[in-house]
């Protein structure tokens, strides 16, 4: 793993970039950061609009290193920084692994995720579902298990939630992501996986891979990319 000069380094304050706003308090107690469908229909984006930093990812439900990045990673330090306003996260759901090893139960939570956004829960089910991810050649998103995850999440539970995921209500909205994750896959010089990380509009380069998967290090990496954000630190 690629570790750039500082990032691991402690004791660093923070300073509001010339010509910025003051920074915003945080998303606290019963406030959460806001989340919405983008516009172009196949986005969901998390946090504050206004936020110095955006994240953009590319994951399938099923991928155990998308797991890796949510639940031991960088997910978790990704997630407090957008509860501080500091990022906001949008994500973009491929569903290739239900063709790669069979099945159906990418598309079948990707479905469930749009579910509950729609609920406006979108943030805890993702980590829910993360957290309790199925091996991935067994194809172990079914409608049963998507409905008890579900459980865990406050609210979540209802007629509308639990008819969407069991009719695949939001199919249409699982295809056009696996194609908006395939134009994106053209369209990278690389190409893409799951996780891709796509931060201020580039994606991130192979050598930093390693960093998603530090809290530490991808921490101070995002708080490099607010006061340059036009500039990588190299």
């Amino acid at each position: 793993m690629l570790v750039l000069p500082g990032l691991l380094s402690s004791g660093c304050g923070e300073r509001t970039p010339r010509g910025s706003s003051p920074k915003k308090a945080a998303y606290d107690g019963p406030a959460k950061p806001p989340e919405k469908l983008d516009v172009n229909g196949t986005t969901i984006v998390v946090g504050d609009p206004k936020a110095p930093v955006t994240v953009h990812l590319y994951e399938d439900p099923r991928c155990p290193v998308c797991q890796e990045f949510e639940v031991t990673g960088g997910g978790p330090a990704l997630r407090a920084l957008t509860q501080r306003r500091e990022t906001k996260t949008e994500y973009t759901f491929a569903s290739f692994l239900d063709g790669k090893v069979g099945g159906g139960g990418s598309k079948r939570a990707v479905n469930a995720l749009r579910a509950a956004l729609e609920a406006g829960k979108f943030a805890e089910y993702h980590d829910v579902l993360y957290r309790h991810q199925p091996a991935e050649a067994v194809d172990g998103y079914t409608n049963a298990l998507l409905l008890k995850l579900a459980g865990k999440v406050a609210g979540l539970r209802g007629p509308a939630f639990d008819s969407a995921v069991k009719t695949m209500r939001y199919r249409e909205f699982v295809d056009r992501s696996e194609r908006a994750f395939d134009r994106a896959d053209a369209d990278a010089p690389r190409g893409l996986g799951t996780p891709t990380a796509v931060i201020n509009g580039v994606q991130m380069p192979e050598e930093y891979f390693g960093m998603l998967f530090d809290r530490k290090a991808f921490t101070r990496f995002l708080r490099l990319m607010r006061y340059q954000p036009e500039q990588w630190p190299s």
